[in-house]
């Protein structure tokens, strides 16, 4: 998700991206049937083809909105490409969400697309609130009709809604929370927007063990079992308990600046000292959790736990051979390195370690037998047993068993190896202190819970990630983005080609003192030219 990795055969080798929406998904329009199943579907002696024109675009979806306005669930689900999934939750907004005064404004078409702007009323038990958002559609030609259809999707009704969700205005199912960073400082949504899915899972979690009262409000009910709500407006102010997390004001507002830069990028910052999270913020459009939930493709970010594979296994050490070709032929998958790298074919760990070359790695996979990456991941790093427990949904990295070309794939952090910046951060943390300190974002005490534990690293092997590390953030392919920082610091780059992407992923992780950090931009390119500034700009914040 190592840097400028490129094999000769795509297949099995590259990670599929999973996670939420927009994370390695896509849309799937489901209109198998009747395209809206509205007048005209049957019997015409010929049905239209091609795009809607702009005359039909705009009738369409003028007829949509009025529908919609004059709460007409079915009549409004009959103008999209799918009735069946469109009624229920055109029907929920009314009755359900009680939003009622509905007046669509439509903006200026661009091509079949047109952005519009919804202001109606909430009203709950004498409780009324304005409510006032924007949204688009798109309209598209029925496949079976010919009809010009709004191609549906939720986030048409609203652009937080997902597939399976639906809206609901009542008492909150959880009370509300006023969480508060290490120091004390209110953590809220409005100064801290990509904390709100956090915000909510923490909320769900912890309402009612802060003592608060739930207050009325719309939100958004999603379909997966034990997904926190969103709350979208509040009409009568609940009693918000106080919540105390590890996070720190000054990095989780320089990690949300960061993150803006980039499109599809999340990073993470613990504190390697105690596992403690100090960020998290993701810039994407589906509002997922990346930074704790991604599953991709670490790219040579992984070279570090490779590292300490190879060093663990004493197949060879920091000043030890890891010779460096052009090319590197692994049953009968061939890797290559980032274009315009020199071979060198007396390098040891720590020369082939800072320049990134995967060829050196993928020679030693004849040594490493098919667990021991595995062995190492979840041993020495505590990865991939499924057993962290953050305070919210989180991934725990998944370094598999595999055989084949995947062998010396995941040596280079592609194959089926899959992580999340979270997981970085921690393997950045456990290589710079030899502990692993399973992270956390609220104090295990709350609730007891029981944190994961492994066997950390040797005093040996944590001397020569370290070394290795510092002269990559110093003299190696991670310089550029590191110069500045001051202090005991250390990085590793990372890019991961993925099947059907123009630009690779882009990985970074590095550390600065007691503070560790990683970042991901999705279609980012190189480790340095997206990951690193995000990493890099945590990093000066000293937590």
């Amino acid at each position: 998700m190592g840097k400028g990795v490129k094999a000769t055969v795509i297949g099995s080798v590259f990670a599929v991206m999973v996670g939420g929406a927009g994370y390695g998904a896509y849309n799937i329009v489901s209109a198998l049937g009747d395209d809206g199943g509205g007048s005209g579907a049957g019997g015409s002696a010929s049905v239209k083809t091609g795009p809607p024109s702009k005359d039909e675009i705009k009738e369409a979806s003028a007829k949509f909105f009025a529908a919609w306005e004059k709460g007409q669930a079915a009549t409004a689900a009959t103008y999209t490409n799918n009735n069946a999934a469109a009624e229920p939750l055109l029907t929920a907004y009314g009755e359900d969400a009680h939003i009622k005064g509905v007046k669509i404004t439509p903006g200026a078409a661009s091509g079949a697309t047109i952005p519009f702007t919804v202001k109606a009323t909430v009203s709950y038990e004498g409780k009324s609130e304005p409510l006032a958002y924007e949204s688009k559609l798109t309209v598209v030609r029925g496949k079976t009709t010919g009809r010009a259809l709004v191609d549906w999707q939720p986030s048409v009704v609203h652009p937080q809604l997902q597939k399976g969700d639906t809206l609901v205005t009542g008492e909150a199912v959880d009370p509300p929370i006023e969480a508060v960073d290490r120091n004390g400082v209110v953590l809220t949504k409005a100064k801290y927007p990509s904390l709100g899915p956090i915000l909510d899972e923490l909320r769900a979690k912890y309402g009612d063990t802060a003592g608060g009262i739930p207050g009325i409000e719309l939100s958004i009910r999603h379909q997966a079992e034990g997904a926190a709500d969103t709350s979208l407006l509040t009409l009568a102010e609940g009693k918000a308990g106080k919540l105390r997390t590890t996070l720190s004001a000054s990095a989780q507002a320089a990690a949300e600046t960061a993150v803006k830069k980039y499109a599809e990028s999340s990073v993470v910052a613990v504190k390697p000292s105690t596992g403690e999270v100090l960020a998290v913020a993701n810039h994407r459009e589906d509002a997922f959790n990346a930074a704790f939930l991604g599953k991709l493709a670490p790219g040579s970010t992984m070279k570090i736990l490779s590292s300490a594979t190879l060093i663990d296994n004493k197949i060879t050490s920091m000043n030890g051979p890891a010779p460096c070709p052009n090319e590197a032929v692994w049953q009968s998958q061939t890797f290559h390195n980032l274009k315009g790298m020199a071979p060198n074919e007396k390098a040891t760990l720590s020369d082939s370690f800072a320049r990134s070359c995967n060829t050196a790695f993928v020679k030693y996979a004849d040594e490493v037998k098919v667990d021991s990456l595995t062995k190492e991941a979840e041993d020495h790093f505590g990865l991939g047993r499924d057993n962290w427990k953050t305070g919210i949904p989180s991934f725990d990295g998944s370094v598999p068993a595999s055989g084949g070309p995947d062998t010396a794939a995941n040596l280079i952090g592609q194959g089926q190896v899959q992580m999340s910046p979270l997981n970085m951060a921690s393997v950045t943390a456990t290589a710079m202190t030899g502990r692993f300190r399973q992270p956390i974002i609220v104090s295990p005490k709350l609730d007891d819970r029981e944190l994961a534990t492994a066997e950390g690293l040797s005093a040996s092997t944590v001397a020569q990630l370290r070394a290795m590390m510092n002269r990559t953030a110093t003299s190696g392919t991670a310089a550029g983005v590191m110069s500045g920082l001051g202090g005991s610091i250390g990085a590793k780059t990372g890019s991961a080609e993925v099947d059907g992407q123009s630009k690779s992923n882009s990985w970074f992780t590095g550390y600065r003192n007691d503070i560790a950090a990683a970042a991901m931009t999705q279609d980012g390119g190189h480790g340095i030219d997206a990951a690193g500034p995000i990493v890099a700009a945590v990093l000066r914040t000293g937590g």
